[in-house]
């Protein structure tokens, strides 16, 4: 989850038993230094990439492919900043992302004119769909920069500054991402509760949201995965009655500390993944703590024929299928996306990570990517959180020509 998830770590105050909330934020973080002859690709050859393939502190990046008027391929990507939605695009998958073309889609002026509107701070995991021949950016947003009123928060049985957070969409005005404008669309229905980290998740030609919810307004903890129907990218059509919860952080590996129940629990960054070959439908999502070393990545995978019912999800509980590696100094492994290669028969993964095992507050994340495949059972086959280098994705190498 978050660039800046200040729905936070709840730390104890005191021997007294009290709580404090406490923020982070990536725009406050300390300035990290890099060796830019291993972020992405090594220009020189051409054929081999490092990570992270960015040096900007993100989190939560999401990348998909599309196609220009021109006929060119383009990867186009976004990602939490915070305060604003970034598209950026490059014709080369691990080529610096330092240096692609940027542009800022929406950017609300949160102590102006925008003050108080639900989608005015703390602008969290943004993902861009291409759905009916239009583009949706999806995300989610704060009225009051995760500071609730206090009557409001003392509601909630522990503190719960991301109370406030709701699901938003963005269309496009053109069938081209990157020329359009993408003004506001509606914002989701999630019964008024708090919502973070929505996804469209597609299947037998019906559109489903999924995102990370509380059992009620004011549980506070843990983040569970919730699924509604969708009628439109911008309507749901399922009730409150309807909403279904088909994932809770139940394994001793989805909790913040290891095993421990209840608060800092977390089910969030779900992401839809089909394997071309099987048509097998999986859900892959962010578990334990976002700004701690344990974060890692779940699998739920869809077994039955309604993904309305709890009973058609699998979850994988052997544990994290993707997670930290020490030995390389890579923590925090988390909110993930896919992609594939320049030619379309290599599988990547798109995640953050940290550099240190005990993060400070205001987080530093890099976006990093890796090849991925598929085990016999049709299940991805997830690697090893590596720093490389690795073999250039296919086909990239002839666009640098």
């Amino acid at each position: 989850m978050k660039s800046i998830l200040a729905a936070g770590l709840l730390a104890l105050a005191s021997h007294a038993g009290l709580c404090s909330a406490q923020t982070f934020d990536p725009n406050k973080a300390a300035p990290q230094n890099f060796d830019l002859s291993k972020i992405g690709t090594d220009m020189k050859t051409n054929t081999t990439f490092s990570n992270p393939v960015s040096t900007e502190n993100i989190g939560d990046p999401f990348m998909t492919k599309y196609t220009s008027a021109e006929g060119q391929e383009w990867y186009l990507y976004t990602f939490s900043t915070n305060d604003n939605i970034t598209l950026k695009r490059s014709r080369s998958l691990t080529d610096n992302w330092d240096n692609a073309e940027t542009r800022v889609v929406f950017k609300p002026d949160a102590t102006g004119k925008d003050a108080g509107q639900p989608w005015s701070s703390s602008i969290w995991a943004p993902e861009i769909h291409s759905i009916s021949g239009k583009w949706y950016i999806i995300f989610t947003a704060a009225p009051d920069a995760d500071n609730p009123p206090p009557l409001q928060d003392a509601l909630c049985p522990i503190n719960c500054p991301a109370v406030n957070h709701r699901m938003f969409v963005l269309e496009s005005t053109g069938a081209d991402p990157w020329t359009s404008d993408f003004p506001m669309k509606s914002m989701l229905n999630t019964y008024d509760q708090f919502a973070i980290d929505g996804t469209y998740f597609q299947f037998k030609d019906k559109l489903y949201h999924i995102y990370s919810c509380w059992e009620n307004a004011y549980s506070a903890w843990p983040a569970n995965l919730c699924i509604t129907e969708m009628s439109d990218p911008w309507t749901v059509k399922s009730n409150l009655t309807d909403r279904m919860i088909i994932s809770i952080p139940d394994q001793p590996w989805e909790q913040v500390p290891y095993g421990r129940p209840i608060r800092l629990a977390t089910n969030e960054g779900p992401q839809q993944l089909t394997n071309p070959k099987t048509g097998q439908n999986f859900v892959i999502y962010s578990a334990a703590r976002v700004n701690t070393p344990y974060y890692c990545l779940g699998q739920l995978e869809l077994v039955g024929n309604d993904p309305m019912q709890y009973q058609s999800w699998r979850k994988h509980t052997a544990g994290c299928v993707f997670h930290q590696n020490t030995q390389a100094g890579v923590y925090g492994t988390g909110h993930a996306s896919f992609t594939t290669s320049p030619d379309g028969d290599e599988h990547y993964i798109v995640y953050h990570a940290q550099t240190t095992a005990k993060p400070v507050a205001d987080l530093y994340r890099t976006a990093r990517i890796q090849k991925f495949d598929w085990n016999e059972d049709g299940t991805p086959k997830f690697p090893l959180a590596e720093n490389g280098p690795f073999a250039v994705p296919a086909g990239q190498k002839a666009l640098a020509k």
